[in-house]
């Protein structure tokens, strides 16, 4: 197999655990944070500030890569890893998120999805066997099966915003089946692995790029129950869980996942996709899983929201405009640690400066530290793992708690 996976601790009190994954680029920690360059970069990162904070693989997607530039040229210019200059780790997404997140512009089909391109309007298809192909010329590490992902919950029961979403992307609203939809995503991305795990294995890949399987379901957990073992019949080098955090709350997403990790083979590597606040990655964490990814510190970092152990602080807000703190003074990324000989804090006063003049320093800041601080979340899991420092963990971090909002408007940066 393309990668290694070697457990190194357990806690005694839940399903944690601390490891590590080794791969043709390098080796990362579990349980592993993978901040997300959707287009092959982390808007406005360079990579050897990514590289600074701890993070240790990072993630891409095929859809958008095969829109702009195109992967022909991405493996001619030395695969994702020299065209990006990234040297680590790189996991590539499959496309099928698309499948959801993009369906007023697409039409799936047994064989595959065809899409209106966001770029320039042209048609563009996507199979098992194209994803595949795509993924084998980006070069990543890890790949990921091209799957079918359904609404997690029906449309028509959540709020304002996804019912509206939900009539937008489909004109059969009134005719609408949730059962039946998740059955049809579970046998499709089931039929679709197969034929992707066919393609990977003729292609002579499987020595240098790790294809995972998806589990598919929503919150129905007989629907996760029949996924999880269709999936894990095909021998892969590791397994997600998908369609999570794509509508429900909290304790359906913990229910979904203390359900399905345990399903999957404790001796691969459990990833599950798209989930980024603190207290679901801890909630993840302790129910057996070991990798994340999610375009919250980047997207939020470039909002002027940035995260504290004890909440998000939203650094627009009027009361910032004179405040000489740091965003958290327990951190140590150069926006609140400063840089050079004699490294001065950035103020929440400059950076909130920053983001009302327009200035892109203040995306870069926050970014940063939005990156770091999950990457020291990432940090301080594994210590509690290894010495089953569970309350020790929510003292220092209170945003991780259960009854913790994962929105909250402020925090109080550390203090």
């Amino acid at each position: 197999m393309a990668i290694s996976f070697e457990i190194l601790g357990k806690s005694a009190a839940c399903s944690a655990r601390a490891g590590r994954v080794t791969t043709p680029h390098g080796a990362f920690d579990t349980p592993a944070f993978m901040p997300v360059g959707t287009r092959g970069a982390l808007k406005g990162l360079l990579p050897s500030d990514v590289a600074a904070t701890g993070s240790q693989i990072i993630l891409g997607n095929t859809y958008h890569l095969l829109l702009r530039p195109g992967p022909e040229l991405v493996a001619q210019l030395g695969g994702l890893h020299g065209f990006m200059n990234w040297p680590g780790p790189i996991l590539t997404d499959s496309g099928g998120y698309q499948v959801y997140s993009l369906g007023d512009t697409n039409t799936v089909t047994d064989d595959g999805v065809i899409f209106k391109s966001i770029v320039d309007g042209s048609r563009i298809e996507l199979t098992p066997e194209r994803s595949m192909d795509i993924q084998h010329q980006l070069g990543a590490d890890i790949i990921m099966a091209f799957d079918d992902c359904p609404p997690s919950v029906d449309p028509r029961t959540s709020n304002e915003t996804h019912r509206r979403l939900s009539a937008k992307r489909s004109k059969r609203s009134a005719e609408y089946d949730h059962n039946q939809r998740l059955d049809l995503a579970n046998e499709r991305t089931i039929r679709w692995l197969n034929r992707c795990a066919e393609f990977h294995a003729a292609s002579g890949r499987s020595d240098r790029q790790a294809l995972f399987g998806i589990v598919q379901g929503g919150t129905d957990l007989e629907k996760r129950t029949w996924s999880a073992e269709h999936v894990c019949a095909v021998d892969l080098p590791g397994y997600a869980i998908g369609g999570v955090a794509v509508g429900e709350g909290f304790a359906e997403i913990v229910s979904v996942v203390e359900h399905t990790a345990p399903l999957l083979p404790p001796d691969r590597p459990r990833y599950l996709m798209g989930v980024g606040y603190e207290r679901d990655l801890v909630a993840a964490v302790r129910a057996g899983c070991d990798m994340f990814d999610c375009v919250l510190p980047t997207r939020n970092g470039r909002n002027a929201n940035a995260f504290t152990p004890t909440g998000q602080l939203r650094l627009r807000n009027a009361q910032h405009a004179a405040d000489e703190r740091p965003i958290d003074p327990t951190c140590d990324c150069p926006a609140c640690a400063g840089w050079g000989a004699e490294p001065k804090p950035f103020s929440r006063a400059y950076l909130r400066h920053l983001f009302q003049a327009g200035e892109m320093l203040g995306p870069i800041l926050v970014s940063l530290h939005n990156v770091r601080h999950f990457q020291q979340l990432m940090l301080d899991i594994r210590a509690c793992i290894r010495e089953d420092a569970w309350s020790d963990l929510a003292s220092r971090w209170p945003v991780v708690r259960p009854d913790a909002d994962r929105s909250a408007p402020e925090g109080g940066g550390g203090e």
